[in-house]
């Protein structure tokens, strides 16, 4: 598909590939077809020719969304390099920890997600855009415009690009659970890449010339090399209102918090990486949508299973009806009820792990005579706010100061699937509890988009023979708690 694409963007270079938005909602063309392609070519040469990295090199990739970060993962895809995707929202600690792991031979980060580092540091931390000074990321280059205290721009590499690596290996490292000190990743081949890339294609099947809504490179490969146009969703909600009011697209993937804030829908909608209730699938519909459908997709494989509304709307018994698997998804259940999925999409490994054909999902479920996957729960810790996964083990040990007895990290729900993050702390004997509420606030604001929404004190509930936190217990103490602010 890769290789579609490249060919795709050469016939049409003259076609809008990205569109952006303007405040009004007003489309802006942010890449044209041969645009794209040239900035693909330049950054694998640059790549090659001035860093000198080879295929197997990692390459640590720090870049938003939009055509840069696309052309970014398309030269490292064509030089055989393994991108290692680093979030510049999960804290510096969290950051330090993922490229001790990943050891990247080469970091390309944006100016904004640089920022910390000086220019606009403020501006940045209200963003939630925390990367570490540059002297501990190791190689850094710049992708687009440099600002003042930024690394060198990726630019000047000479000659043209080497011929596209044919061969296999691994193509992505995506950053998940573990701790700081044990971080976990989910390791992705090429092979495994492009059988999640032909999964979305077969599910969706984009048109030539369509207007496709959505900003993940499961949704910008596919969409781009069938000629579609794909614009970004803006990420206020009033501008995406209006954004989707202009464009008016056939193809629209957004997040169910992103749905709960649009006005109105055209063509068929796809909603993931969070619960799609039927009733907001069945609103998504009568806003406008002539399909909405909810995918069940996880990091260590992509897409998994779907449902659409009608479908779901129809299932009457308990659970959370997720679909039939899709095409060459296998399912299996163990003793305790949790599901396991494998597939030609699925991850080949966790780093430094050996590789496993069968994917733990995490989650509670039951298989109905016909196949088709119902939810019932979470087997693992991890809150789910605003469509992002949040894993408490990776932040809990910064909230260990002086005064500190025992800390956790809870999901308190907070409606149709969406949790609130809340920080429970059980506070030594005799501590000063508004000294240690100030102590706190430093490691809280470290922790970039998975700051809690409430820092609680209290006695944290234990259970079993190890006496460990019991979580669902401290869950719905805070719910108590909150429910009487």
């Amino acid at each position: 598909m890769l290789d579609r694409l490249e060919r795709t963007l050469r016939q049409g270079a003259d076609r809008p590939a990205v569109l952006g938005c303007t405040r009004g909602g007003a489309v802006t063309v942010k890449a044209r077809c041969g645009e794209l392609a040239d900035l693909a070519d330049g950054y694998a040469a640059a790549l090659h020719h001035r860093y000198g990295l080879r295929p197997g090199d990692t390459l640590g990739v720090a870049v938003r969304p939009g055509p840069r970060a696309l052309a970014v993962m398309l030269a490292a895809h064509r030089l055989g390099l393994r991108a290692a995707v680093l979030d510049p929202q999960a804290g510096p600690d969290v950051l330090l920890a993922r490229l001790a792991l990943a050891r990247p031979a080469l970091v390309l980060a944006d100016a904004a997600a640089q920022a910390v580092a000086g220019w606009a540091g403020p501006l940045a931390r209200r963003a939630h855009l925390a990367l570490p000074p540059l002297a501990e990321l190791g190689p850094v280059a710049t992708v687009g415009p440099r600002r003042p205290g930024c690394a060198p721009v990726l630019a000047g590499g000479g000659g043209t690009p080497p011929p596209g690596y044919d061969g296999d290996g691994d193509a992505v490292i995506v950053f998940t659970s573990g701790t700081t000190s044990a971080p976990r990743a989910v390791v992705h081949t090429r092979a495994g890449l492009a059988a999640g890339m032909r999964t979305v294609d077969g599910l969706v099947r984009p048109q030539p010339g369509a207007a496709v809504l959505g900003g993940t490179f499961f949704v910008l490969v596919p969409a781009l090399a069938a000629g579609a146009t794909v614009a970004l969703p803006a990420r206020s909600p009033k501008v995406l209102d209006r954004q989707l009011a202009r464009l008016r697209p056939d193809e629209t993937y957004l997040t169910p918090p992103q749905l709960r804030d649009v006005g109105a829908f055209t063509g068929r909608v796809w909603t993931g990486s969070a619960p799609a209730s039927a009733e907001l699938l069945a609103r998504v519909k009568r806003l406008g949508a002539r399909e909405a459908w909810g995918v069940y997709a996880l990091t260590e494989l992509f897409p998994a299973a779907a449902v659409e509304e009608s479908e779901k709307s129809a299932f009457t018994p308990d659970g959370d009806l997720l679909g039939h698997p899709l095409p060459g998804v296998a399912t299996r259940l163990t003793e305790t009820g949790e599901l396991l999925l494998s597939g030609p999409g699925a991850r080949d490994r966790y780093l430094g792990e050996q590789p496993d054909p069968w994917v733990r999902t995490g989650d509670r479920a039951r298989l109905t005579a016909d196949g088709r996957i119902v939810l019932a729960g979470r087997c693992k810790d991890m809150v789910l706010r605003r469509a992002e996964n949040i894993y408490p083990g990776l932040y809990e040990p910064a909230l260990h100061l002086p005064g500190v007895d025992l800390a956790v990290l809870v999901g308190v729900p907070a409606g149709d699937g969406d949790e609130r993050l809340v920080a429970l702390v059980q506070p030594q004997p005799g501590a000063d509890r508004r000294r240690l509420r100030t102590a706190l606030q430093a490691p809280l604001e470290r922790m970039g988009s998975a700051r809690p929404d409430a820092l609680l004190f209290a006695d944290i509930p234990l259970a079993g023979r190890s006496r460990k936190p019991d979580r669902a217990a401290a869950a719905r103490l805070c719910a108590r708690e909150l429910s009487l602010r």
